[in-house]
């Protein structure tokens, strides 16, 4: 078997950024794929996993230029879509970290039991987690029914995992009630950083909420 065949697959590459790994300069890979259909999202042409290419962006391409910049940037953030519905996503993890970087890893918290590998095998050391509304009304944000016992756990093991992370949320008002935001920010663990997000209604998967 191929060595990318494990991977997840890629629909976007940056090769550095100052905003997406909090203290570090960065690269960003996006993985392709979600398992939500947040009516929101502004990566919603991620939101489908290819078939049978592997993705948009080759890996060798990926690792050619993180050896290059190795010991030049601090981290990798790995985001999406979601990355914790795939399999490969440790062995990603594996070979970012065998470079010498650190791994930020963004996720929507529906997989606590991807999270819990790896956080065994040490392969992250920064986790973000989006909190994408209340809880009884997380369907509505999520754009599909979600286990709240799953996000519940996500974030159990988050605030307990000893790394550095943050919970957050993209304010998106016209979805909101009133309490809404105080319900969403009652989700977030005592002493756990928790950071709000500015909406970009340009680029949301609903039509409806696109001011053009």
């Amino acid at each position: 078997m191929n060595f990318e065949d494990s991977l997840p697959p890629l629909g976007g590459f940056q090769p550095f950024t100052l905003s997406d790994y909090p203290g570090r300069p960065a690269a960003l890979l996006f993985t392709s794929g979600c398992n939500l259909r947040c009516p929101f999202c502004h990566n919603w042409g991620l939101l489908e996993t290819p078939d049978a290419d592997g993705g948009r962006v080759p890996y060798e391409h990926v690792f050619a230029v993180l050896a290059e910049r190795a010991g030049k940037l601090g981290g990798v953030v790995i985001t999406g879509g979601e990355p914790t519905i795939h399999p490969g996503l440790p062995v990603l993890c594996h070979r970012i970290k065998d470079l010498g970087y650190a791994v930020k890893l963004d996720t929507n918290g529906t997989r606590p039991s991807m999270l819990r590998s790896l956080l065994a095998e040490k392969l992250i050391d920064y986790v973000a987690m989006d909190l994408k509304g209340p809880l009884e009304r997380y369907d509505e944000f999520s754009g599909i029914s979600v286990e709240r016992t799953a996000l519940l756990e996500s974030i159990g093991i988050i605030a307990g995992s000893g790394l550095p992370h943050r919970f957050r949320t993209t304010l998106v008002e016209p979805l909101l009630r009133p309490g809404d935001r105080e319900r969403i920010a009652a989700l977030v663990p005592e002493g756990s950083p928790y950071v709000l997000q500015r909406f970009e209604p340009s680029r949301a998967l609903d039509p409806a909420l696109r001011v053009l």
